[in-house]
């Protein structure tokens, strides 16, 4: 099987392209800068094809240009963490409904596309995939329309399979260096005496991104489950109780500045994951 990743080089995208070598599935990667894929190790190990979605042409046939893959994991998206945009909607959302509407018309038959958590909105408590979508930023709202664009196009085109894997909250190698942990482990790689946090009371559910991009794959080998795939652990946990226990994992000692950020105002309090779905596939 050749399967197509976008944005390859990206957080998630790195990991999933390691996880499809590692069960000796054909790569075909694509991202918008061929310098910055070849720093990665699997560079040499797959047929990489540069694309800027800010050259894409309507006219072009992109299954031919990606060498016919037999399904694609689109992780490609421009612009985070910056969700409240409205670039999201007025050229993220254009630009991808292009690239996946011209996929499927050239014969494209499987897509495996990454949506998130907020689409769900402000809604509290475990959030399952039956839940009605509430988006309340730009990046969310594009996201939502994106997955409803494609689920028309799967209801037209019968043959097309679409799994919809909404992400919820991850950490690893590679993260953007502004993320909680990300600034985490630069204090305590520095040994500094204090972290400022917020005061932690949220709940959210974590997963490592190591096995965020195994289930991905996982979705993406599989069509006996299809639509939205909620990808979370189903474990709520305080923030603070995260950032405590992540510190103790590495054998460190901070103190916590509980407060130092106000919460957010484009998610809510206390929110995570029902992944039964995702759990009948494994």
């Amino acid at each position: 099987m050749r399967i197509l990743v976008t944005g390859a080089t990206g957080f998630v995208g790195n990991h999933v392209v390691e996880e499809l070598l590692k069960r000796n599935i054909a790569v075909i990667a694509t991202s918008s800068n061929i310098e910055k894929a070849k720093q990665f190790s699997w560079f040499d190990k797959v047929k990489y094809v540069e694309l800027n979605f800010i050259n894409l042409e309507a006219n072009t046939n992109y299954f031919d240009f990606f060498d016919k893959p037999e399904a694609l994991i689109h992780l490609a998206w421009e612009g985070l963490p910056n969700y409240k945009s409205d670039f999201h909607l007025t050229e993220n959302l254009p630009k991808h409904q292009l690239l996946l509407s011209n996929l499927v018309e050239n014969g494209l038959k499987d897509i495996t596309a990454i949506g998130t958590c907020f689409e769900y909105g402000m809604q509290e408590g475990m959030l399952s995939e039956t839940m009605e979508c509430r988006p309340e930023n730009a990046y969310a709202t594009a996201k939502n329309e994106l997955r409803l664009y494609l689920e028309n196009i799967a209801a037209v085109e019968a043959s097309v399979n679409l799994k919809w894997v909404r992400l919820f909250y991850m950490y690893g190698k590679g993260q953007n260096p502004k993320s909680l942990i990300s600034q985490l482990d630069a204090a305590l790689a520095n040994n500094e005496a204090v972290f400022n946090m917020s005061r932690g009371e949220q709940i959210r559910d974590f997963l490592p991104v190591k096995k965020v991009a195994e289930n991905i794959v996982t979705i993406a080998l599989q069509n006996k489950v299809t639509s939205i795939i909620n990808c979370c652990s189903a474990t709520p946990i305080t923030v603070k109780q995260f950032v405590e226990n992540y510190v103790k994992m590495k054998a460190k000692t901070i103190k916590l500045n509980l407060g130092f950020y106000p919460y957010s105002d484009f998610e809510p309090m206390k929110f995570w994951g029902d992944n039964k779905k995702m759990k009948s596939i494994e």
